[in-house]
């Protein structure tokens, strides 16, 4: 549904645009000249008229719940790509942190957009605290060609290359050839796809480990596109078949050649080989866990009203709970309002977009979860004060 910014907030956004940049702007109906309504009174009409009606069979689940107890939290929000994940993503984070909850939001797409969400800085893959939230709110933009140099440089013997390289330094050589079926080569000369996204999360588990980041209460996910997310599911039954056997062949053999690998002082590195693998298939396991955890975790599918964004959700959450991932709300971004009077476009788009929303009522995929109708507005939403309004309307 249509919601109207106050004046000052399409003038925030206007400073934080660059004015080089040239932009092609639809203009949206407007509210009539008057004195303007403040932030909050205008965020509060909106999310009034974009509340959908109660359904049977969903849980009623709203932001109290989300943001109850001290415990901390993970929210995962994922979907086709170009639905407003990271807006959604970002406007709770800073939603959380506007509620008392010290917060950290982590996008773990390799193409990022949270900097440009929050109108700062976030890029270098160190956390970077948001400015402008009541409480604590740090971001974080995982470096993917990082993340995929270290995987790297744990299959690596001292700076050599390929799975010889590796298969030598694990003491299993001689048997090489024979291992073709572990597809040794896409493993580790050429990581899966996905494997970005795993190493994001597994290093956010990293951080959390540390006693320095033990303040967050509520951590949010910008994931991945639909497709990289599905395959991040799979990727630690991948690595437990292929790295597992690895290692579970050279505990056979150990035995038989550490008194040889010790003379020549090879054996240390062997072991610290093993060891990087081992670790990496720990945290993909713990990635595992972690989305499947129905304690602490909710996965959030974000979808827009069109049939071919409605149907990719259907089969993102037919995947998602054939893995037991926790799924309860579903986000339908970009909601025209009804209208009286409308122009030949806004009247087709509108129709479409019914037709999409019967299909989310209809679905036996989606039609129990808790659906949140999030408004299309008349301002870009990028920058804190953009983003709270918006977390004002949807996470209510």
């Amino acid at each position: 549904m249509l919601a109207t910014a106050s004046p000052g907030l399409h003038a925030a956004a206007r400073r934080l645009t660059p004015p080089a940049q040239a932009r092609c702007v639809v203009r949206l109906p407007r509210r009539r000249a008057g004195r303007p309504a403040s932030l909050r009174a205008t965020a509060s009409a909106a999310a009034a008229e974009a509340a959908p009606p109660a359904k049977e069979g969903a849980e009623e689940l709203g932001f109290q719940e989300m943001t109850s107890g001290t415990r901390r939290r993970y929210y995962m929000l994922g979907g086709k790509g170009g639905v407003g994940k990271t807006s959604c993503a970002a406007s709770l984070a800073v939603r959380f942190a506007n509620n008392g909850h010290p917060t950290l939001v982590v996008s773990t797409d390799p193409a990022h957009s949270l900097s440009d969400s929050f109108a700062q800085d976030l890029s270098g893959g160190t956390l970077v605290q948001v400015e402008g939230p009541d409480a604590p709110l740090f971001a974080l933009e995982i470096n993917p060609e990082k993340a995929r140099e270290e995987f790297r440089a744990a299959s690596q013997n001292n700076g050599g290359t390929g799975v010889k390289d590796f298969m030598d330094s694990m003491g299993l050589g001689v048997l090489v050839e024979q291992l073709g079926e572990l597809k040794l080569g896409e493993l580790l000369d050429t990581p899966p796809p996905g494997l970005d996204e795993a190493i994001a999360i597994s290093k956010v588990m990293q951080f959390l480990e540390a006693q320095e980041y033990s303040m967050f209460s509520r951590i949010v996910f910008d994931t991945a596109p639909t497709g990289h997310t599905l395959r991040l599911l799979s990727l630690p039954d991948f690595l437990d078949a292929s790295i597992g056997k690895i290692l579970k062949l050279r505990s056979k053999i150990a035995s038989a050649t550490s008194a040889i690998k010790s003379v020549f002082g090879q054996e240390v590195q062997q072991q610290d080989a093993a060891n990087k693998l081992e670790q990496l298939r720990e945290r993909m396991v713990k990635v595992r866990e972690l989305f499947r955890d129905t304690e602490s975790t909710e996965f959030i599918i974000v979808t827009i009203p069109t049939v071919m964004a409605i149907s990719e959700s259907s089969r993102l959450h037919s995947s998602l709970q054939k893995e037991s991932v926790p799924v309860r709300r579903l986000i339908v971004n970009q909601v025209l309002p009804p209208s009286t009077s409308d122009c030949k476009f806004c009247a087709i788009k509108r129709k479409d977009q019914t037709r999409a929303l019967d299909m989310i009522r209809n679905d036996p995929e989606l039609m129990g979860l808790n659906i949140i109708q999030a408004p299309l507005v008349d301002m870009e939403i990028r920058g804190v004060p953009a983003l709270k309004f918006l977390g004002d309307i949807v996470w209510k």
